[in-house]
């Protein structure tokens, strides 16, 4: 816990400000013009993705997460939030272009901006995180070499710090749209399966 604690706290450094302003910027003027928000992420991204989506429906937000079966279509206007760690998830991509077809904007949290996503985004927020696959494979070739992987797996350590990074924005639209806790509860789930 404390290697993963500590790895988001220093990827919080890391963190553009212009970046988080532009992405925020961004939400609040699909806010304010009813437009929908939808938000695409594969796997453990996904999850994260659906946390975002459901604290932003909180908000007050016209939110889907793309894949669920109530979800509308996108239109012009519309935002699509990408989460891709390596940014060339085929699924995301394909969704991403999709999206810049029909005149929606996407925002990409992406460990790589220079990625097929990060190019195809109008605003990337470059998340710091290792994804999935380590560069030297053999790990008695990383010993020898000095290599020190991370000890947590695959893409988890972009995925817990997107969810950070996302809960945050969650606290500064709460603060920009003047939002309270109550506020939030009030569109809570009150009907809940065990």
């Amino acid at each position: 816990m404390e290697e993963i604690a500590n790895f988001i706290l220093r990827a919080a450094k890391l963190i553009k400000n212009e970046e988080v302003n532009k992405a925020l910027e961004l939400l609040i003027e699909a806010y304010e013009n009813n437009k929908k928000i939808l938000v695409v992420g594969a796997g453990r991204s996904g999850l994260v993705g659906k946390a975002f989506a459901m604290r932003l429906m909180h908000l007050g937000f016209n939110v889907y997460v793309l894949g669920e079966t109530i979800t509308p279509s996108v239109r012009s206007g519309d935002i699509l939030v990408a989460i891709s760690g390596s940014g060339s998830t085929e699924l995301i991509l394909t969704a991403a272009r999709i999206a810049k077809n029909v005149g929606a904007r996407v925002i990409a949290l992406t460990s790589y901006p220079d990625s097929p996503l990060g190019r195809l985004a109008d605003h990337v927020v470059r998340i710091p995180g290792r994804t999935k696959i380590a560069e030297e494979r053999d790990y008695f070739a990383r010993q020898i070499l000095g290599i020190h992987e991370p000890l947590a797996p695959l893409g988890t350590l972009f995925e817990n710090t997107a969810m950070a990074f996302l809960d945050g924005m969650i606290s500064e639209l709460m603060k920009i749209l003047g939002k309270s806790e109550d506020d939030l509860r009030r569109r809570h789930a009150n009907v809940e399966l065990p």
